[in-house]
This record gives C-alpha cells, sequence and structure tokens, in this order.
C-alpha cells in the first residue's frame, strides 16, 4: 500500500467538540503526523447530544435523521476548518476517517449506533470517505471497542515493552503492548463521564478544572467500594463501555459537591488500577492521552492507586489531544489496503476483522 495523506474525524463520549487531525501513512507505519484542530460543538448541538446519550430507547426507536445532518455538518466543516489552517490541498488528501458521534454502545446486545453520514461527507467534500468502523466486528461477534490498539502499536513500533497507553476521555480504555507484540485492549471504566456529569449537575462548569473541586473534598471509602462492586470489574477483557451503562448516579448523590468530585475521581483511578492488573505484565509507566491527562487530581490518584509512574503522551512527542483523530485518519488507510483493524484480544471477535465502509465518489453520485 502506497503512503496516503489522510485526516481522521472524531467527537468523542464527553461531545465537548470535534478533533480533526492530518497524518502521511501506509496503515501500516506512520510517517508523520501534520497536526490538528479542535472545533467545539454548538451549544445546543452538544446539548442534543448529551440528552441522546442519556436516552436509549430514544436512540433505539426515534428518528434522528435531523441531529444526525447537524452532526454530519459539523464533522464536515471541522475537516473544511483544518485543510485551511494546514493549507492542504483537496487533490494531495486521499480519504478521511470519520467515527462519527456515538450516542448508544451496547456491545451485549449488539448495538453500537454513531450518528454520522458517510455518503452525504463524501458527497460535500469530493473525497473518499471511510466511516461505520464498528458494525464489521459487532457482526462477527466482537465489543466493537476499542479502536486504537492497532494504531497506539504503529506510532509505538520499537519502543520498550510491554508498554500501556491509557485514553482518557469519557470512558477510560488501555491498550497493552507486548515484547512479542501481542495486544491487549479494553474499556477501563469511567474517566471524565461521571465526573463532567457530576460537575455541571453541581453548577460548577462543564468540568473540573485542574481537579480543585476533587482537591478540596474528600474520598468516601464505602460509597467508592460500591462503585468498584459493579459486575463490570469482575469481567475479563476484551470489554467495553456504554457512557452511562456502570455506576448509577443513586450511589453517589448524596455527596457534596467537593466530596462527590473527589470520590469519583478515586474510582475512575482506581478502575484503571484494576485494568492493570488484568494485564500480562504491568507495565512501569502509563503513558496517557485524552482529556483526563490535563487533570492533574486525576494523574495523581492513578498513580497512587496503580502504584505506576503516569505520564502525558507528550513526553513520547505524541499529541494526547489529537491521537483519537490520528486514529481515525490511520483505520481509513487500513480499509482501502484491506488489512484488519480489530483482533480476538482488543475487541473479542472470534478472528482478525477489517471494518469500515467506504463512501467513495463513484458509489455517492
Amino acid at each position: 500500500m502506497r503512503e496516503i495523506l489522510a485526516i481522521g474525524v472524531i467527537s468523542g463520549t464527553s461531545a465537548d467538540g470535534i478533533d480533526a487531525a492530518a497524518l502521511l501513512t501506509d496503515g501500516v507505519q506512520v510517517t508523520r503526523t501534520l497536526g490538528g484542530v479542535t472545533v467545539p460543538y454548538a451549544e445546543d448541538l452538544r446539548a442534543e447530544v448529551l440528552s441522546l446519550m442519556a436516552a436509549p430507547e430514544r436512540v433505539r426507536n426515534a428518528d434522528l435523521t435531523k441531529v444526525e445532518s447537524a452532526i454530519t455538518a459539523a464533522h464536515i466543516a471541522a475537516v473544511e476548518h483544518l485543510i485551511a489552517v494546514l493549507e492542504l490541498s483537496f487533490a494531495d488528501i486521499g480519504v478521511v476517517g470519520f467515527h462519527g458521534q456515538t450516542v448508544l454502545h451496547r456491545p451485549a446486545d449488539g448495538f453500537s449506533r454513531q450518528l454520522f453520514d458517510g455518503a452525504a461527507a463524501a458527497r460535500r467534500l469530493g473525497l473518499p470517505v471511510v466511516a461505520d468502523f464498528r458494525t464489521a466486528d459487532m457482526a462477527a461477534g466482537g465489543e466493537g471497542a476499542p479502536l486504537a490498539p492497532i494504531y497506539h502499536a504503529a506510532r509505538a513500533a520499537g519502543g520498550v515493552r510491554p508498554m500501556a497507553v491509557l485514553n482518557l476521555g469519557g470512558i477510560g480504555n488501555l491498550t497493552w503492548l507486548g515484547a512479542d507484540e501481542r495486544l491487549v485492549a479494553f474499556d477501563t471504566g469511567p474517566a471524565n463521564a461521571l465526573l463532567d456529569d457530576w460537575v455541571r449537575a453541581a453548577g460548577r462548569g462543564d468540568f473540573d478544572r485542574d481537579g480543585a473541586l476533587a482537591r478540596a473534598g474528600r474520598v468516601d471509602t464505602a460509597v467508592l467500594r460500591r462503585l468498584m462492586a459493579d459486575p463490570y470489574f469482575t469481567r475479563p477483557p476484551p470489554k467495553s463501555l456504554d457512557r452511562y451503562d456502570i455506576a448509577p448516579a443513586g450511589l453517589y448523590a448524596d455527596l457534596s459537591p467537593a466530596d462527590g468530585a473527589a470520590t469519583l475521581t478515586a474510582f475512575s483511578a482506581a478502575a484503571v488500577a484494576h485494568a492493570l492488573a488484568q494485564v500480562p505484565q504491568p507495565p512501569d509507566r502509563l503513558w496517557v492521552c485524552g482529556g483526563g491527562r490535563r487533570n492533574p487530581a486525576l494523574m495523581a490518584a492513578i498513580a497512587a492507586a496503580a502504584g505506576v509512574t503516569a505520564a502525558p503522551v507528550e513526553d513520547l512527542g505524541w499529541d494526547g489531544d489529537l491521537l483519537e483523530a490520528e486514529l481515525f485518519g490511520f483505520l481509513a488507510v487500513r480499509r482501502l489496503a484491506g488489512l484488519a483493524i480489530t483482533f480476538p484480544e482488543t475487541t473479542g471477535v472470534a478472528a482478525p476483522t477489517m471494518g469500515g465502509v467506504v463512501f467513495d465518489l463513484a458509489s455517492v453520485g
């Protein structure tokens, strides 16, 4: 497969905006990353997305055409903005990979919904588009998540093993890379999602900036024990979570704003520590990407709970804000090359599986 200039685009479960990034890759090696942009959602669209995430029956049964169209338009605009910022030529771009916006992920039911219209994006951009990365994996018996491990492996080629990469988005997900090129991956549990919701409900902003609210509180150890008693943690990996599939708010609703923030921060950290106990060989260092790496209270709690050094992926020369967006450009190139994107030890799929649907100009008209 020849090297391609690809763009990847994602909005995560925090639904705070759209990340778009460009890279040069052949789907096996990453030659160069070119940078990216983050474009916030309009407030009304973000509110609608968060509302959908909390309403699984609506996701399954309602007509979501209007909101999907708005999400698609916002993602297309993010790509156009990236192309302008990086001064790229449309003629040089080989493919755009769009994850879309997850609003419900229920792998036990064989259901995962990402809102995005790949055909509309291909027509508007005049470029080949790859989208719908999870369906093939789930149809073959996989969880449909996480999708990042093969990209983490490409970026970490030649590095020290074992190695672990933790993405702290709305949900945490862990990639473990062994010396024999073995990949193990799964969702650790909540990362920022529950904490963000708590802070927002308390009227303290959209997230716990610098961990200030958590630092002002006290961890309720009894509540933490109940949170960690969730059956999810006893399941062996690979496994994945929906944003609202764990820790009902009633378990911690009576805590003060500060104590709730402290306890939920400790919960996210304890989930990571539990996850590291499930990998074949615990690493000495945990490389962290995603918005949670900017929360010093959460990073310190993870280091203390897991007994590892937690360091931002910037120390490796990676961009922790754009890594997930780069991933979908990389996966799009792998799809064009006919290469697998999911594996038995990353999603539980029966065999390595190629994912993604191609929308090219010939097929969309």
